[in-house]
């Protein structure tokens, strides 16, 4: 079983980000890879973590436990891409011939979502309030972006003109879901509202996009990219595209999450190595390291979720001036508290 240190300790500071109490939510020990996917607004985390002796697995984190998602009965491989605020957590486990969409709760513990039809395999992303998931389901046809309505209805979400894929990664409280698609032009980002998909496009000069998140104003973010530069990205509502920039003397960033105000967090490169990001409409992007006193110890790298109060989960490491590269060192959770 996963065991986390669970230190709790306050730090008070007022920054260029915004006045944050800081709070150590928890870390892993070295050489443990801890990947936070999902938050609710009950302060929950899913994700998938790798520790020596025991493989992947997903995980349930709050401020006083660690608790191990295993999946599917008899997979050896599981991860938690969702949870919602009722505790309902969604992922993929393998299979003995592929990887299965399951939803997990206390009392009924983890099961398998199934396939469109003559598929074999599938993955849950994203769920809403309600209770309803967004994923795809993939075999011999190819893949597919698909929703399970929370009496367990599979529904085909379809693929742009001339794309063979689509995923959905995300679904709002009025079941709107976001994604990519394949189309004759590259991988896009998408949503789907009503049933019907439209292609939210990229940035001038790019080939590429991703959508990752939605709120429940219609906004979306995610990234847009050309070869190996990328860029976070927003679409409003209406389907307007903004970059949302990088950090100065940074050659790349990522959005990961927003809340309803619109606020993005995410990661962007630096001279100094990957930082964790905050957006704004009237500030712009922040690096988030901004916010924690110098002598702190720690670096953020990646900023993964915010709430409607302005909470922050990110992701950081002990400072040891390897410049956000050191894949050894423990890795530490930090709640960013307004």
């Amino acid at each position: 079983m996963l065991a986390a240190v669970l230190m709790l300790t306050g730090i008070g500071y007022s920054g260029a980000a915004g006045p944050y109490q800081v709070v150590e939510f928890g870390s892993l020990p070295q050489g443990t890879s801890f990947v936070i996917r999902g938050f609710n607004d009950a302060g929950q985390l899913v994700g998938g973590s790798i520790s020596f002796g025991v493989g992947h697995r997903g995980f349930l984190l709050t401020a006083t436990r660690l608790e191990q998602i295993a999946g599917l009965p008899g997979t050896d491989h599981s991860t938690a891409f969702a949870i919602n605020v009722g505790g309902e957590i969604v992922g993929a486990s393998n299979s003995s011939t592929s990887l299965r969409a399951f939803r997990w709760t206390v009392s009924t513990g983890s099961q398998d979502l199934g396939t469109l039809p003559g598929d074999t395999g599938s993955a849950a992303y994203g769920i809403n309030r309600g209770g309803d998931v967004a994923g795809f389901s993939s075999g011999a046809n190819g893949v597919r972006a698909v929703t399970w309505t929370k009496n367990g209805t599979i529904r085909n979400l379809g693929v742009l003109p001339g794309g063979d894929h689509s995923r959905a990664f995300a679904i709002n409280e009025r079941g709107d879901v976001a994604g990519t698609s394949g189309s004759p032009s590259g991988a896009r980002a998408v949503v789907w509202r009503g049933g019907i998909i439209q292609d939210l496009g990229v940035l001038s000069g790019d080939s590429q996009s991703e959508a990752v998140a939605i709120n429940n104003v219609g906004e979306v973010v995610g990234r847009s990219s050309s070869g190996a530069a990328s860029r976070a990205v927003l679409w409003t509502a209406s389907g307007a595209i903004q970059s949302l920039g990088t950090l100065p003397g940074g050659l790349y960033s990522r959005a990961f999450a927003l809340n309803e105000p619109g606020d993005v967090v995410g990661t962007s490169g630096s001279p100094r190595g990957p930082r964790a990001v905050l957006w704004t409409r009237n500030g712009g992007m922040q690096d988030l390291n901004d916010a924690i006193p110098a002598g702190s110890g720690v670096v953020l790298v990646a900023a993964v979720a915010i709430n409607n109060p302005g909470v922050i989960f990110a992701i950081g490491h002990d400072d040891d001036g390897s410049d956000g590269h050191d894949h050894e060192a423990p890795v530490r959770v930090l709640m960013l508290v307004p």
